[in-house]
């Protein structure tokens, strides 16, 4: 492992094997809006008629269209960026938030089932929602927009099995 690797968050004989942000069509929508908001104040920059209330009229358009795009771009592309779903080989990272971060962590030895699904556009996209069912108070937890999802899925299924393999040989070196 080179220092430039060195992650103090994970435990141990832990290794990352995966770092996923969710797909990148989630930022679709947003992008769209930014054009629309884009052409609609060049609409509009061009319907303010000269003179005196003019130059008003612009300001206010163009802080109406910065905050516009702070919130209908901005915001989304941070929120996608500032989330992460991340395998190692002893639990699955979720991590997400701007400017408060918020984490979750499955133990592997703690998931049962491991599923997917795609529709139609998801096939097309190489996208798809895992679903992770896991012992505990949160039972299922269902990850949306995950690309190349059904890698993911037979990873995470590898990794699971992987841990109970270790769990097992450690329980009966344990009684020896």
């Amino acid at each position: 492992m080179s220092p430039m690797s060195y992650d103090p968050s994970l435990a141990g004989g832990e290794a990352s094997v995966e770092v996923l942000h969710p797909h990148w069509k989630t930022l679709v929508r947003p992008i769209a809006l930014t054009f629309l908001v884009v052409a609609v104040l060049l609409v509009a920059e061009v319907a303010i008629p000269a003179g005196k209330a003019a130059a008003a009229g612009r300001l206010a358009l163009g802080v109406v269209a910065i905050v516009l795009l702070m919130w209908w771009l901005v915001y989304p592309l941070l929120r996608w960026r500032t989330t992460t779903y991340e395998l190692t080989t002893r639990r699955m990272r979720l991590r997400d938030g701007i400017i408060a971060r918020h984490g979750r962590d499955i133990p592997l030895s703690r998931i049962t089932d491991v599923s997917f699904r795609k529709g139609p556009l998801d096939r097309l996209l190489d996208c798809g929602t895992l679903v992770v069912e896991s012992a505990g108070e949160h039972g299922e937890l269902v990850l949306t927009a995950i690309p190349h999802v059904e890698k993911v899925q037979a990873t995470l299924f590898q990794l699971v099995e992987e841990e109970r393999l270790r769990t097992d040989r450690n329980d009966r070196q344990a009684m020896d």
